[in-house]
């Protein structure tokens, strides 16, 4: 097969295009009504009563952390396997970072690892919890919730990779990732790799109005045009000091508003959140192809000798027999096995065609991280695990014939 096979890529289509032109031929093209309307779709989407449209999702992480007061010394707990912003937030904000092992199963920062941490040190000492949807896996954030409140810590959950999942809560409710439920802020990322592509872009939510609101203020400069939140007099404001003082019904001038706090400039166009609003609306049969890509990797991988295939889930409902299949409330935004000689597969794929990736380098091991005392050793599990990753293509227009090569290469390279 000549045409290259990446790992992951976007789906632009005609109505895409569609909606990002009209966007072009209008009024605005940043700060206008598209990205209000992009918010309001998403947050009822995932369940959420807010959402925050920014430049990107390590934005929004940077964000989320400045909202609940991260400074310098506050220590937070997140997992060394994921991409690196989902750590670098604290470190924006001069917070100190430590790493938790992952859960060997379901590769998500393990719970108990967390608990040990929190049980080891006086109520107090970490300020927060990030734990990430990776792969598409939702985490049981109700277990986290728990354990959270009894240490004083808020939740960042970083879910850019699981728009559309959710995991069972106690009561057998399902639990969208994002849905602002357990966490306090939830973070997703519209990068062209990801279920919804804005070709930059990201949402912010939560249930938390006044978190709500100074993430709208921190967007943008620190600014407020909120004459609630305003502390100078309406006579300052009109430039009137010198003057009479201002009529009893006076109020503040159209152009006022005011810098609260030390904000940023992530906001996101107009015609990006037109082209991610665009997305959205066929986000959910985008996420049902994902799902059949998995079950056929899933039905081919799961009994070759030399790969571990982790993305399953089993029934052990008593009534039925043992069954294994891909989980429900995945959201596969990746496919990773675990494989003898990665190396030597990554570069049979390579050679024909075929990109597959590496998801992640351990960010305890990364140089910026090891200046702090990380080192090898200290996340066995995690280690172990980045020693036999590979994420193999997922994507919703990959083809039944071009998943039938990826299967047959790694067939080939084993057989």
């Amino acid at each position: 097969m000549n045409t290259p096979i990446p790992y992951g890529r976007q789906h632009i289509t005609q109505e895409d295009i569609d909606a990002v032109a009209e966007v072009l031929r209008s009024d605005y093209l940043t700060q206008g009504p598209k990205v209000k309307e992009f918010e309001d779709a998403f947050s009822a989407y995932v369940g959420a009563k807010y959402a925050v449209a920014v430049s990107n999702g390590t934005a929004a992480l940077h964000l989320n952390a400045l909202a609940l007061g991260v400074k310098p010394g506050d220590k937070v707990i997140t997992t060394p396997i994921t991409f690196a912003a989902s750590a670098n937030c604290v470190r924006y904000c001069g917070g100190q970072v430590v790493f938790a092992d992952i859960d060997p199963d379901t590769y998500l920062l393990d719970i108990d690892s967390v608990r040990k941490l929190l049980e080891a040190s006086p109520k107090g000492t970490y300020a927060g919890i990030i734990p990430v949807d990776f792969a598409g896996r939702a985490v049981d954030l109700e277990a986290f919730r728990a354990l959270a409140d009894a240490f004083d810590c808020w939740i960042i959950e970083d879910s850019c990779h699981s728009p559309g999942g959710y995991f069972i809560d106690s009561k057998g409710k399902k639990q969208h990732c994002g849905n602002g439920q357990f966490a306090d802020l939830a973070i997703f990322s519209f990068h062209p790799v990801k279920h919804i592509a804005a070709g930059e872009g990201g949402m912010i939510t939560t249930n938390n109005e006044e978190l709500y609101k100074k993430l709208l203020m921190l967007r943008s400069h620190g600014i407020t045009r909120d004459e609630s939140l305003f502390e100078n007099s309406i006579e300052f404001a009109s430039g009137n000091l010198n003057s009479e003082p201002q009529p009893s019904n006076s109020s503040y001038p159209a152009w006022y508003m005011e810098m609260r706090a030390l904000g940023y400039n992530y906001r996101i166009t107009d015609f990006q959140a037109a082209l991610g609003l665009s997305q959205l609306k066929r986000a959910d049969e985008g996420l049902k192809r994902r799902q059949e890509i998995a079950s056929r990797y899933y039905q081919t991988f799961k009994d070759l000798p030399q790969v571990t295939d982790r993305n399953y889930e089993v029934d052990k409902n008593p009534q039925h027999s043992t069954e294994y299949r891909p989980q429900s409330g995945h959201a596969y935004h990746l496919y990773i096995l675990e494989v003898k000689n990665r190396l030597g597969l990554y570069n049979h794929l390579r050679e024909n065609q075929i990109f597959a990736q590496v998801h992640y380098i351990p960010i305890h091991l990364m140089p910026y991280y090891r200046q702090f005392g990380w080192k090898e050793g200290d996340m066995p599990i995690a280690e172990t695990y980045y020693q036999n990753c590979i994420s193999l293509p997922m994507y919703p227009t990959l083809g039944l014939e071009q998943q039938a090569f990826v299967i047959y290469m790694v067939n080939s390279y084993y057989r």
